[in-house]
């Protein structure tokens, strides 16, 4: 047996489980997606626009507040659109029956965790269906806790959906129970597979919670490092589309904080949304790249094409740095030099990590629903702490970023947009 046959089932295995990934990846941002909404609606809802503090609409803000609450709730609502979303993903040729099935599932597990509320504390007793009372003569009751999976219990059975779908979705049974055929079977299962999972969820999740809550007290702990860290991390993930494994459990799962009504929150994304005013640690430091930085790549490729296409990509540059500032999506633009111009990209993951742990180190504590753009940063500017410091930052960065960029493409002679061979422009332009 030759060399490159023993290699290849295992490159095979390698490229079958990528792909997967990348799969999972994609199918993760489809919920993410649903955020933007979220956040908009739940900073209408604070004291200070439709509330008591702002404009006086006191009805409006309950409404507002329960409609991005719905979304953002770390129990059921995210938990719940991560699991459709990762089923529908996962699954071939998925349908409105792998979406049925499960949210049939999700809605069984979920309703089971509830029921095995975690004990009281010393000094309170169970109001049975409310909560723990506390027996000093105040009187306070407090919400029960429950084992709370999070988006990790929603994807993995969006993944279990994903998996019973794909699987039974075309059985046939008996006669008899023809009804139950194909499609509407699975949702059936989905029922029972869920009870299975979420009695091993009462098994092995408080171990496994603790030992997150441990991990995130640690990134918390190392403060500057952990966010640089982070954000180093999240740029080279961008590369191989598997981001979004690192986003997930920092922005939906990892801390946790309580509100003042008692309920827990976690993850830096809902806890900031929620008040928190220590959270940001992995969301504040994106701003100044997003907002300023990248925009500043954007001129710098303008001002080094050539001459006669500086006009051309000039406007193109400009549709994407301005979708960097204002939305914070600034894949169009990585993209433009990702692949041209490696090195410079991983100046770029450098640059994010340092501004990551900058803002950090600062004091600098701020927050989004979907992404770190204009509209985050002035929807959430009074939830968060010393956002004006964002825009010095970013000039700072914003000049770092112009000069490296400029020096390393007419240095290296790097073909950004603009620079390209003009045969190559031709056959583009032929096609």
């Amino acid at each position: 047996m030759s060399a490159d046959s023993a290699v290849s089932p295992a490159r095979a295995r390698w490229n079958t489980a990528f792909q997967g990934l990348q799969k999972m990846g994609r199918s993760l941002q489809l919920p993410i997606a649903v955020l933007p909404a979220a956040g908009i609606l739940n900073r209408l809802g604070q004291p200070d626009v439709f509330g008591d503090d702002g404009l006086g609409w006191t009805n409006v803000s309950k409404v507002m507040t329960g409609a991005g609450g719905a979304l953002l709730d770390g129990s059921l609502g995210l938990p719940l659109l991560f699991c459709v979303g990762v089923a529908i993903g996962m699954a071939k040729k998925a349908d409105g029956s792998t979406a049925l099935a499960a949210v049939a599932g999700f809605l069984v597990y979920y309703n089971v965790l509830r029921q095995f509320p975690e004990d009281c504390p010393e000094g309170s007793k169970v109001v049975p269906q409310i909560g723990c009372q506390v027996t000093d003569g105040s009187g306070e009751v407090t919400a029960f806790v429950f084992q709370n999976p999070g988006v990790f219990g929603g994807i993995v059975m969006g993944l279990l959906t994903a998996y019973f779908w794909q699987r039974f979705h075309r059985t046939r049974l008996v006669d008899w129970l023809g009804f139950f055929n194909g499609r509407r079977l699975v949702p059936i299962i989905m029922a029972f597979v869920a009870i299975v999972f979420a009695a091993l969820c009462l098994w092995v999740w408080p171990p496994i919670g603790d030992a997150l809550e441990s991990f995130s007290d640690w990134l918390n702990g190392i403060g500057a490092w952990g966010a640089g860290v982070f954000g180093l991390a999240n740029r080279a993930l961008l590369v191989i589309g598997l981001h979004q494994f690192l986003n997930v459990p920092m922005w939906f799962q990892f801390g946790s904080y309580t509100k003042p009504d008692g309920t827990v929150v976690h993850g830096d994304i809902n806890m900031f949304l929620a008040g928190d005013p220590d959270a940001g640690q992995f969301t504040t430091g994106f701003f100044p790249i997003m907002m300023f930085a990248l925009p500043a790549a954007a001129l710098a490729i303008t001002h080094c094409a050539k001459p006669h296409r500086r006009k051309e990509v000039g406007g193109l540059m400009l549709s994407v740095g301005l979708t960097s500032f204002v939305t914070g999506i600034t894949e169009p633009l990585e993209y433009s030099f990702l692949f041209i111009a490696p090195l410079l990209y991983a100046a770029h993951a450098v640059l994010t990590g340092v501004s990551m742990a900058v803002t950090w180190a600062l004091g600098v504590k701020d927050g989004f629903s979907f992404s770190a753009g204009l509209i985050d940063y002035v929807i959430n500017w009074n939830l968060a702490t010393k956002p004006w410091l964002i825009i010095p930052i970013g000039l700072c960065f914003a000049v770092v970023y112009y000069v490296v960029f400029r020096f390393a493409i007419t240095k290296f002679d790097l073909k950004t947009p603009g620079r390209e061979p003009e045969e190559e422009v031709e056959d583009v332009t032929k096609v």
